[in-house]
């Protein structure tokens, strides 16, 4: 019986992630993530979804970031009407993601329509609060480890990825195949996510590449926080930390808790502003399965912030001259509060904007640590005369050796193995790697191609 493989996004770039398998006329989507970074990217948000939605069977997600979740409501819009399937934690945040993606875009389209510096007249959001809360209608919960039926006959099996709360990946057993997807994969010996668990046997792999081309550096990310907040307060600058709200913001917190904790900080006052984020933190405590943390340390390290969830308060925090660390989304800068701290701050030379994670091409961020001597915002170039920083250590994506771990968790190569979800060096890089050490026959997928996964399952 046929079936083919073909990723609708997520190939040939870090995000957008929705990769379709399709048999007959039966369909499964694993992920459903919007395009950012760069614009020729972000536009594709804006096309007509390349099948029609009404046609997909279920929706699968791994994960609850916005490159993996994000285009739900859109796709509901549209005409997608059945089941979306997820991990518990991973529905408890996309709860909150979705919601404030669309409040973001809402407000975003308005502040554009009144500031005249959009080329749209009007500036439309992607998609509205009432198309998220629609979306959200579809999500199904399932636990780790639990074998679910789905439509047209499929089984899934979701296990823990690490990475952040909720992550799985995806084991999907249909007609006679076995096709597993590795999400985002986490590290090994994260302090807060559990390790990535294997996969037994697979006879495809869709595997992510992220970090394909490099090794995360073996540097202390707390002793390497505290040596840039301190320099930074002692010529009395802010230090402004753009952070995913889900995941890094509840890492970082856990470092500063942790400098907190020897003495470095002082008095040194830290601000998470991101109301999302502060929603993560409360969702965190929530599932004290899905981490290593005990929940006494998780509750310690969550408090070491001064929580900021009025627009006032940021404003005001913005304004104040006092030697200060704010988290506040997004990660890479792409939008969010961090925007208005960065106009405030990214003139003075006594600052710091410390990135934390990957940084997609053709965002702010990926141009900051570049060297952009200015960003625009808002409609308006702003001068970057603070310090630019980065502790890429404390992503929460697998680097390539971490990658080649996991795969060695498999019993038996897959009958092909496909790498996506990479910038193309990334993802050339890893295909050579598994080549040359585990010698698996891989592909680096292409988007919109489709990939016959006919080939029967082994005896």
């Amino acid at each position: 019986m046929s079936m083919t493989l073909t990723c609708l996004g997520g190939a040939g770039a870090v995000t957008g992630s929705r990769h379709l398998l399709e048999s007959d006329n039966d369909k499964l989507l694993i992920d459903c993530g919007l395009f950012q970074g760069l614009k020729t990217l972000r536009l594709r948000n804006w096309a007509p979804f390349p099948i029609q939605p009404a046609s997909i069977d279920a929706v699968i997600l791994t994960h609850a970031h916005l490159d993996h979740c994000g285009y739900l409501p859109k796709l509901v819009r549209e005409g997608f009407r059945r089941r979306v399937i997820a991990t518990s934690s991973t529905i408890d945040l996309c709860e909150i993601i979705l919601r404030d993606a669309a409040h973001l875009q809402e407000k975003d389209a308005e502040y554009a329509n009144r500031s005249g510096f959009s080329r749209h007249h009007p500036a439309l959001p992607l998609y509205t609060a009432n198309d998220a809360e629609r979306a959200l209608k579809r999500l199904t919960r399932v636990a780790f480890h639990n074998d679910l039926p789905l439509p047209a006959g499929a089984q899934l099996t979701f296990r823990r990825a690490g990475h952040i709360l909720g992550a799985a990946t995806a084991e999907i057993r249909w007609r006679g195949r076995t096709i597993a997807f590795s999400g985002d994969l986490g590290r090994y010996g994260d302090p807060m996510m559990v390790d990535p668990e294997p996969i037994p046997q697979a006879d495809y792999l869709v595997v992510e590449s992220t970090y394909g081309d490099r090794l995360h550096d073996p540097v202390d990310p707390t002793a390497a926080l505290g040596d840039i907040i301190e320099r930074t307060t002692r010529r009395g600058g802010t230090v402004i930390i753009p952070a995913f709200a889900v995941g890094r913001a509840q890492l970082l917190l856990y470092h500063l808790w942790r400098l907190r904790q020897s003495g470095r900080l002082g008095l040194t006052p830290i601000y998470l502003d991101s109301p999302m984020a502060i929603d993560a933190s409360d969702i965190l405590r929530r599932h004290p399965d899905d981490y290593r943390l005990s929940p006494s340390d998780c509750r310690q390290a969550c408090a070491v912030a001064t929580y900021v969830r009025d627009v006032e308060e940021s404003k005001a925090i913005s304004a104040s001259p006092v030697p200060k660390v704010i988290l506040s989304a997004s990660g890479m800068a792409t939008g969010g509060r961090v925007l208005h701290h960065i106009k405030a701050f990214g003139r003075d030379p006594r600052n710091t904007i410390l990135f934390s994670g990957f940084q997609a091409a053709g965002t702010r961020g990926a141009a900051l640590i570049a060297g952009a001597g200015e960003t625009k915002i808002h409609g308006q170039w702003i001068p970057i005369r603070a310090e630019i920083a980065a502790l890429t250590m404390l992503s929460a994506h697998a680097d390539a050796a971490e990658i080649v771990r996991w795969l060695k968790g498999f019993r038996q190569p897959p009958r092909h193995t496909f790498i996506v979800h990479g910038e193309p060096s990334a993802s050339e890089a890893l295909r050579v790697r598994i080549g040359r050490e585990l010698g698996w026959d891989c592909t680096v997928a292409e988007p919109m191609a489709p990939y016959d996964l006919s080939e029967a399952a082994r005896a």
